[in-house]
């Protein structure tokens, strides 16, 4: 078993490796959102999407088992979308995202969002060749996720502290989460944000601008 897991994630940094140096070429920025199903990740993205469209090039590569309704949300806001369905499959990899680019062909200088399916385990170990994953946790959740599923959290540079326009309404401790989070990765960046009342996403946009203007210097 080691040694098939060993042979599945080498073959697919091997296409990593490739995306990434498409991306380079490109200077495409991608960027890998992951998290529990109910996130409110599409939310997220449609609300970005929206508030930063005209300002850089976006492009969306969407993920789930089944249907086209996200993508379908996503191409309402005006950005480019191609979904992949990964059907009993619980994670994208990097070969599948590279066939997606192909077809999507985003514009040179796009910041390219892919959302991974709904799941904190499996996506943690496939690296798509993005320059950073971001994870979503919704207050809805619960504060242990980070060290119950310590893998996703690890790998995130990112976390956004989603829904938390619903604090007052919940038993839910930010500062225990943020705890657990910072153990299981100390330099994890974590920002507290609510898609649906805006509050934090200026600072989400800002980081975007900044990590991408990194990223291409």
């Amino acid at each position: 078993m080691v040694k098939i897991e060993q042979d599945i994630l080498g073959k697919n940094d091997q296409y990593a490796a490739a995306n990434r140096r498409h991306f380079a070429e490109r200077a495409i920025f991608a960027l890998n959102l992951v998290s529990s199903p109910g996130s409110g990740k599409t939310s997220l993205l449609t609300r970005t999407l929206h508030d930063l469209s005209g300002e850089i090039p976006l492009a969306v590569i969407e993920g789930d088992q089944e249907t086209s309704q996200d993508a379908e949300r996503i191409r309402a806001t005006g950005a480019p979308a191609i979904q992949i369905n990964t059907g009993k499959g619980c994670h994208l990899d990097a070969h599948m995202v590279g066939h997606a680019v192909e077809s999507l062909a985003p514009a040179s200088g796009s910041v390219l969002f892919i959302e991974n399916v709904g799941n904190l385990v499996c996506p943690a170990a496939f690296d798509l060749g993005e320059a950073h994953k971001v994870a979503i946790l919704s207050v809805t959740e619960g504060e242990d996720k980070p060290i119950k599923y310590p893998d996703m959290f690890y790998a995130a540079d990112l976390l956004l502290l989603n829904k938390i326009d619903l604090l007052p309404y919940l038993q839910f401790d930010v500062e225990r989460c943020i705890d657990f989070a910072r153990r299981v990765n100390p330099q994890v960046e974590v920002m507290r944000i609510s898609a649906t009342s805006g509050e934090g996403m200026s600072q989400w946009y800002e980081w975007i601008r900044s990590a991408r203007e990194q990223r291409h210097a």
